[in-house]
C-alpha cells in the first residue's frame, strides 16, 4: 500500500449498519480518505444528504475532489458534531458513522510522525495546527506522567523504564524524530520477553503517545452520546474501533444506554417489574462484527477492527445525557 492508497476496513458491513434510507440524512464523522462517504453517497437519493467531518488537514483535500451536491465537508473534530449540524439546520440525522482507525496515508507519511518504518518528525497529531506534538510532551513530561500515558494508552507493562530511558536521552539531546524514539524504546524494553514478536518494542509506545496527543479517548466518550443525541428515532450509530481501549469505551457505551437502568447492576437487582422500567435511548443491533479472514488477508491493518451497532428508540433521553452533550 503506497501513496495515498487507502482502503477502508469494513465498508460493506458498516454501510449494511446505517440502513441507509435514499432520502435520509447521515453523518461520516471520521471522512479520512473518503471510502465510506461515496458508499453512503452511491446509495442516497437526490434529497438525501451526507455531511463529514474530520481534523486533518489533508482529510480536507481529499474531501474537496468529492463533488457532490448531497455532499457537505466540516474540518472539525467529531465531538464538534452538535455544531457543525447546528450550522446546516439538521435537528436530526439519521445515522453517523465513526471509523476510529488512523487511514494508511496518515501512517505512510514520513512528515506526521505516526510511524516509526521512516524517519520523520516526531508529531503525530492529527490536527497539526492544534495543541502540542509527541515531540513536545515527551520534552516536558516527568518520568511519572510518560509512565501514566505510556502504561494506561499503550498497555506497556514497561512503562517506566521507557520513561526513564526518555528522561535521561533528552538530557544529552532532545527527542525529536520517530527513529530516534522507536530505537531508545527497544533500548528501554532490550531482549525482554513481550509474548508477540511479531510486533516492534515500539508500538505500544507510539500508539500511546498518538492517542494521548489527539485526545482520542476523549473525544470518543465526548462523541457518542452527542451522536445519539442528534439521531432520529430508529437512525443507527455504527463505530469501528481498532484497539481495546476505543472499543472498551463503545462497548460500555451501547451496554449502558440498551438497558432501562443505565447498565447500572445495582438497579438491575432491584424489586421492580419491567414493564414498569423507562425505555432505553438504544437498541443493540446485532453483535459486534469483525472483518473476515478474506478482508484480513487483504488487508492486514483491519485486523483489530470491530463494528459495534445500535439503534436510536423512540424513548426520550435520560438526564445524564444533558450532561454530555452540554
Amino acid at each position: 500500500m503506497t501513496g495515498d492508497a487507502h482502503v477502508p476496513v469494513l465498508v460493506a458491513e458498516a454501510i449494511a449498519a446505517l440502513s441507509i434510507q435514499p432520502q435520509g440524512r447521515y453523518v461520516d464523522a471520521t471522512f479520512g480518505r473518503g471510502g465510506h462517504s461515496r458508499e453512503i453517497l452511491a446509495r442516497l437519493g437526490a434529497a438525501g444528504a451526507l455531511v463529514a467531518l474530520d481534523r486533518d488537514p489533508a482529510a480536507a483535500q481529499a474531501a474537496a475532489q468529492l463533488v457532490d451536491p448531497r455532499f457537505t465537508f466540516h474540518r472539525a473534530w467529531f465531538s464538534d458534531l452538535p455544531a457543525v449540524l447546528d450550522k446546516l439546520g439538521f435537528d436530526r440525522v439519521d445515522g453517523v458513522l465513526l471509523d476510529l482507525g488512523i487511514s494508511s496515508p496518515q501512517i505512510d507519511d514520513a512528515t506526521r510522525g505516526f510511524s516509526f518504518r521512516h524517519d520523520g518528525p516526531l508529531d503525530m497529531r492529527m490536527d497539526p495546527s492544534r495543541g502540542e506534538s509527541a515531540a513536545e510532551f515527551i520534552a516536558r513530561a516527568d518520568v511519572r506522567e510518560l509512565t501514566e500515558v505510556v502504561r494506561d494508552y499503550g498497555e506497556e507493562r514497561f512503562a517506566q523504564s521507557i520513561a526513564r530511558t526518555l528522561v535521561a536521552a533528552r538530557a544529552i539531546e532532545p527527542i525529536v524524530g520517530t527513529r530516534q524514539l522507536a530505537a531508545l524504546v527497544a533500548k528501554a524494553v532490550g531482549a525482554r520477553t513481550r509474548g508477540d514478536w511479531r510486533q516492534d518494542p515500539a508500538t505500544r509506545t507510539f500508539q500511546a503517545l498518538r492517542i494521548f496527543v489527539n485526545r482520542e479517548l476523549d473525544e470518543l466518550a465526548a462523541a457518542l452520546p452527542r451522536a445519539v443525541a442528534r439521531l432520529a428515532p430508529a437512525g443507527r450509530l455504527a463505530v469501528i474501533s481498532f484497539h481495546s481501549l476505543e472499543d472498551r469505551i463503545v462497548k460500555r457505551f451501547i451496554a449502558a444506554n440498551t438497558q432501562p437502568y443505565g447498565g447500572d447492576p445495582r438497579l438491575e437487582r432491584l424489586a421492580v417489574m419491567t414493564s414498569a422500567l423507562p425505555v432505553p435511548p438504544l437498541a443493540a443491533v446485532g453483535r459486534a462484527i469483525k472483518p473476515s479472514a478474506a478482508e484480513c488477508d487483504a488487508n492486514p491493518r483491519a485486523r483489530s477492527a470491530v463494528l459495534r451497532i445500535a439503534e436510536r428508540t423512540t424513548a426520550p433521553l435520560p438526564p445524564r445525557f444533558a450532561e454530555a452533550t452540554a
